[in-house]
């Protein structure tokens, strides 16, 4: 049986194109809808689906919620099918899926499965990107906005950018420095086509670490043109380099993101590691 797990707060549709969605989903035989009223509520319903014996799981939403329901799959042989309808859905668009809802519903139903690495941030999994630094910041400047949608991403964005100090971190356990942000990537992108590593590749076995300098605004300017022509890799200011896991020593309590989901960190240290192929995936 097919199980579809369905956030109706994510992105930015009307009400109108969700009634039309649930229409078509209702009309597949063989399936189950949840639909998602809280946070982590995804996860809870992918375990449900598991419990029931599901033969696929499709999830709808963002990246956020597509993290709920992968980190609860992984290892197991049930494939995660996405319908990508969030703000960024860094995840769809690097396995190039469809963005849009019909086109996106058939790839998940009649899709071939490959397996991905999965990232873990202590005891969380990621399958983007997780990090530290101004992304961190303009995620939880971003998640305080009572809208969605890639424009207010970018007034969290310009806003961040006129409040923010570089952060000092420790890696393994080595000399303070300071970063302006600190991404450990696993896709090739944040989400909208922002790619921070863009050679990054989810079957490698590996992260890739971008350690981005402190800068000038007017710097800050050119590296975002640079993230969305895929050139911030050849800044001077950038450093990326393949990682398999380390250890990043940083404080308690400040902004972290996690799949552009919005936490702090709960520790003093940061143990990133990779689990190769531990998920299906449709594309």
């Amino acid at each position: 049986m097919i199980h579809f797990i369905y956030n109706p707060n994510a992105g930015t549709q009307k009400e109108a194109q969700k009634k039309q969605w649930m229409a078509s989903l209702h009309a597949i035989p063989n399936s189950v809808i949840w639909e998602t009223t809280k946070p982590l509520e995804a996860n809870e319903f992918a375990k449900k689906a598991i419990e029931q014996r599901a033969t696929k799981i499709i999830a709808i939403g963002g990246d956020g919620t597509i993290n709920e329901v992968a980190s609860a799959l992984t290892e197991t042989t049930i494939p995660l099918g996405i319908i990508p309808m969030g703000s960024g859905n860094g995840l769809a668009r690097h396995l190039q899926l469809p963005l849009q809802f019909d086109t996106a519903l058939v790839r998940a139903l009649s899709g071939k499965e490959i397996a991905i690495d999965v990232g873990m941030m202590n005891d969380r999994m990621f399958f983007c990107t997780t990090g530290i630094g101004f992304d961190a910041a303009v995620a939880s400047r971003f998640a305080k906005g009572r809208s969605r949608g890639f424009m207010n991403y970018v007034k969290a964005t310009v806003y961040t950018l006129f409040n923010y100090k570089p952060i000092e971190i420790s890696i393994n356990g080595g000399p303070i420095e300071k970063v302006f942000s600190l991404t450990i990537a696993n896709a090739n992108q944040f989400g909208s086509n922002a790619y921070i590593s863009p050679y990054s590749d989810l079957q490698d076995a590996q992260l890739e670490m971008v350690s981005i300098q402190p800068h000038s605004i007017l710097k800050a300017g050119l590296l975002a043109i640079r993230l969305f022509n895929k050139t911030i890799h050849a800044s001077k200011k950038v450093n990326i380099r393949s990682i398999k896991h380390i250890s990043i020593q940083y404080k308690k309590g400040r902004p972290l993101h996690i799949d552009g989901e919005s936490l702090e960190t709960d520790t003093n240290d940061l143990a990133i590691s990779i689990e190769p192929q531990a998920l299906l995936v449709i594309v």
